[in-house]
């Protein structure tokens, strides 16, 4: 079997609205039984990895925190690397709490020229006009632009809505700069599952609803990329004229027989 282990997007693929999908637990236990090393690793930025944790166990699955990968934590480390000391203004939906710890966040209104990095998470009612200028502000004064990712959309109980990758467009086209993006596709978050599992990349599979993101950012690291038919995956993206996915299931209850097979 050549994929020795796997990396598994959450929203969309496991779950959504931290709803299981249909054959979701029953396929994890499957893999889990059989010893195959799993990491998730996410763009989520609603919760922590406790939180994430804690919310996929009352789904059903048998998650360990240690194989949870956020987004958030790796953001925090960017950031204490490349701007120690940074002052920080948080545009995100949700709490990150422990996962940013050791940044300083500062308030929504701090006068701009106190602002050193602009961190912008996942997208919310907390993306207020007022919120975005303000953010400008601090850009146009010299802040840093860090986001978490650049998804434009994410799949909710009620159908698609905007996520922070179009604002965070909108703020490297107003204020002229360009954002460094923490989350998938970047290949570190790639690599940082990839070392977690302890095997190298040509040997790990990465199963995602999002073709940008999750499936051609690990195929353009090494991983062989599994696309997944539920979440935000529309039919039509398989034409754009992109990289074909590796592997295109309908669901990620499909996973264990495509991986025993493999």
């Amino acid at each position: 079997m050549r994929t020795k282990g796997l990396l598994l997007d959450i929203d969309g693929v496991l779950i959504v609205s931290w709803q299981a999908l249909p054959g979701a637990v029953e396929a994890f236990a499957a893999l889990r039984e059989t010893g195959v090393p799993m990491r998730l690793i996410t763009n989520t930025t609603s919760r922590t990895r406790e939180g994430i944790t804690e919310a996929l166990q009352e789904a059903g699955f048998p998650v360990e925190t240690e194989e949870v990968i956020t987004v958030a934590a790796a953001a925090a480390a960017y950031v204490q690397e490349h701007h120690p000391g940074a002052r920080c203004l948080l545009l995100n939906r949700g709490d990150l709490g422990t996962d940013l710890d050791g940044l300083t966040l500062v308030p929504l209104g701090t006068p701009p020229t106190e602002v050193d990095v602009v961190l912008v998470g996942g997208a919310g009612p907390e993306f207020t006009y007022a919120a975005l200028n303000h953010a400008l502000a601090c850009l146009v004064e010299g802040a840093a632009l860090v986001a978490l990712h650049r998804n434009l959309v994410w799949r909710t109980s009620a159908g698609l809505e905007l996520d922070a990758g179009a604002f965070v467009v909108g703020l490297e086209r107003a204020a002229g700069t360009a954002a460094v993006v923490i989350g998938k596709p970047a290949s570190a978050m790639f690599a940082t599952g990839v070392a977690a599992l302890g095997l190298d990349s040509a040997s790990v599979a990465m199963v995602g609803d999002d073709l940008v993101s999750d499936v051609r950012g690990a195929m353009a690291a090494g991983l062989t990329g599994i696309q997944v038919r539920t979440g935000k995956f529309r039919e039509a993206q398989l034409r754009d004229g992109g990289p074909a996915p590796d592997v295109v299931l309908d669901s990620f209850a499909d996973l264990p027989r495509w991986l025993w097979g493999a």
